[in-house]
């Protein structure tokens, strides 16, 4: 049986980790350090760790990445860079959550919908220098559906992780093939430009909304006020909010948020 390191950060690496652990036994989980976090800037553990601490399994989180013996490493929106000289300890195999070698980078999810794309799913690829360019493992793809958010997206890219290392895992020696030179683009980090609406091109907010949701969030001003969207459609050409959130208040609908302003 092999020894599995788990590096993990953000949501979508604690959802593959608690799917992983379901499967296998997790030796360790390597995390980012706790930091500020939220409207109070409390220093709070990252989503990773939490899932670790419920599973019972260790967490390190050293300020640079550190590992222990283990026969492969699955990396799962860690967010740091991984020396060459711990490359060389183990099997790395990274969980990205698009078709590569398209939208490689920080976001491929949210700029899979922002861009309209009908497809996307996950690449298990061999961890490399270069940013998601390493040869691939596996692969499996699956439709976005016209109303999925980014949250959707990412639950059903965990999920399908977890397929696939099975399979991935389960090889003594695991193949991997190149990555095509054609086709690469890049998922660049979501900027506070992004998160900006057009609504003078309602098809693309609409877009936009769904790709922020439910984590980041695209803002607007409704009515003269500044809100935060977090859902939305078109309709007869039109951008019609359905869930806001104005500065300093909660999610309500876009029917309590003008009930509001009366």
């Amino acid at each position: 049986m092999r020894r599995i390191g788990v590096a993990a950060t953000a949501p979508f690496g604690a959802d593959v980790l608690a799917r992983l652990a379901e499967r296998h036994a997790i030796a360790f989980v390597l995390t980012r350090p706790d930091a500020p976090a939220g409207r109070g800037r409390k220093v709070a553990p990252p989503p990773a760790k939490r899932v670790a601490e419920q599973l019972g399994v260790r967490v390190l989180q050293p300020e640079r990445p550190q590992i222990e013996a283990v026969d492969a490493m699955i990396v799962a929106a860690y967010g740091l860079l991984i020396p060459e000289s711990l490359l060389e300890q183990a099997l790395w195999l990274n969980v990205h959550p698009s078709l590569l070698p398209r939208w490689r980078g920080a976001a491929p999810v949210e700029r899979a919908i922002m861009a309209g794309d009908r497809e996307t799913g996950v690449t298990i690829h061999r961890t490399v220098k270069e940013l998601d360019a390493g040869p691939i493992a596996a692969r499996g793809a699956f439709v976005i559906g016209e109303e999925d958010d980014a949250g959707a997206v990412f639950a059903r890219a965990a999920e399908l992780a977890a397929d696939l290392l099975e399979g991935v895992l389960a090889e003594d020696e695991p193949s991997f093939e190149p990555q095509p030179d054609d086709g690469v683009t890049y998922a660049d980090k979501i900027t506070a430009a992004d998160r900006e609406l057009d609504l003078a091109d309602p098809e693309r907010a609409a877009l936009a909304v769904r790709a922020l949701s439910p984590h980041i969030g695209a803002r607007t001003k409704l009515d003269g006020r500044d809100v935060t969207v977090w859902r939305a459609r078109v309709d007869d050409g039109r951008f019609v909010p359905l869930e806001v959130q104005p500065a300093g208040k909660r999610r309500m609908t876009y029917d309590e948020f003008r009930r509001g302003l009366r």
